[in-house]
């Protein structure tokens, strides 16, 4: 198959619409349901990342895509009991394997971002991660192969039309990519730039001790952000990515945003998140609202009397302004990315706030001085790259 017609194109009223390879066939089948035009752009940039986050770090990979960005991403590291808690599968009776791990980490991260995602596996979908994936609002998956019962778990889903693409592992595009613009043909070269470990290797800190762990974790925020719509910067922890701010026109808002994602991610461990009682048969996109409001400045939108019965068995105390702070105070080792330079030091200084220790970015900026005396302060270590990481 050299083409696939699709339905429309990126909005209904943009006919026609289709797939197609040039000069070979395409690399693809679709197994179930009718993928369109987003959901094919999200499949393929997904699919890269997390087959180049399985090439840098030896480990299965998931991420979870939204408007051709990633909404999270991560490797198959166990899950602690804390994590499955705030992922929403510490209920579920499976043995959780590498992918399902990567899956339910990818998803969970930032599950209000991760809503109706598209997904991309490195490996092969077994039966648990499409158990996982059963029982979330979703658009699709792409993975190299399926087992036979994650097959039949995916194709039931949404009424059989769940959108689920298998690729050929074995595929390599052409060296030069093209895309119009205004009837404008644009042509690049493909971005195969390998992050390893040498990637990171000119610390310009006086903090020189790059860890092992946050090795593994700059590459994933590096190659997350390969793969994410600039300008961009992405949180990572322990193997995945925890904060993804995409597409804002100043890179202080990149790390705002992000910087906010992470923190609502720590603040989900909190006891005071952990030990919300919710009432019977809630849905699961209205549990993840209501957290979401709940540790942001917008509490009373949940906490107001007749709001709160609808969503708690008992009505929570506040989330204290103080208690947040003393909380994220003991979030530490994260990592940070920046696909391209940070121009001052107030991204180093918001950074800070969310526990960041470990820093890559290209460099290059006529502040780079200032930048690198705020990670001095606080001890952190900085990584100058020299290689910019735009995708648009």
């Amino acid at each position: 198959m050299k083409e696939l017609e699709l339905k429309y194109g990126c909005n209904p009223n943009q006919k026609p619409s289709r797939i197609y390879v040039e000069n070979a066939e395409l690399p693809i089948k679709v197994l179930s349901g009718k993928p369109g035009y987003i959901n094919f752009l999200d499949a393929f940039n997904g699919w890269q990342l997390v087959r180049e986050l399985k090439e840098a770090t030896g480990l299965a990979a998931a991420t979870s895509f939204k408007h051709v960005s990633p909404a999270g991403a991560a490797v198959g590291l166990p899950l602690s009991d804390v994590e499955k808690k705030i992922y929403w599968v510490d209920d579920m009776d499976v043995e959780f394997t590498p992918i399902a791990n990567a899956y339910a980490r990818a998803r969970g991260a930032d599950r209000m971002s991760s809503f109706g995602d598209f997904i991309a596996l490195s490996d092969v979908c077994d039966k648990a991660t499409a158990l996982i994936i059963k029982r979330e609002v979703s658009d699709g998956v792409i993975a190299p192969g399926y087992d036979a019962d994650a097959l039949e778990i995916l194709k039931a889903k949404k009424n059989g039309n769940y959108n689920v693409i298998e690729i050929d592992p074995n595929y390599v595009p052409e060296p030069i990519e093209k895309k119009q613009v205004f009837g404008i043909t644009f042509e690049q070269g493909r971005n195969e730039l390998k992050i390893d470990d040498e990637f990171f290797g000119n610390i310009v800190t006086e903090n020189k001790e790059l860890t092992e762990q946050a090795k593994i974790d700059l590459a994933i925020s590096m190659i997350t952000l390969k793969y994410t719509q600039s300008n961009s910067v992405c949180y990572v922890k322990d193997g995945q990515a925890i904060g993804i701010g995409a597409g804002q026109q100043s890179r202080i808002h990149c790390t705002r945003l992000a910087g906010q994602k992470a923190d609502n991610w720590f603040l989900r461990q909190a006891s005071q998140v952990l030990g919300l009682q919710f009432v019977d048969g809630i849905r699961r996109a209205d549990r993840d609202n209501a957290i979401d409001l709940y540790i942001g400045e917008d509490y009373m939108d949940v906490l107001a009397d007749g709001a709160w019965e609808n969503i708690f068995k008992v009505k929570p105390e506040v989330f204290t302004r103080e208690e947040k702070r003393a909380w994220l105070d003991q979030m530490t080792g994260v990592t940070l990315g920046s696909d391209a330079f940070f121009p001052f030091g107030d991204n180093i200084e918001r950074a800070h706030k969310s526990g960041v220790q470990y820093v890559a970015q290209p460099g290059g900026s006529i502040r780079d001085d200032h930048v690198i005396d705020t990670c001095n302060k606080y001890g952190m270590v900085m990584s100058f790259t020299g290689i910019r990481l735009f995708h648009h």
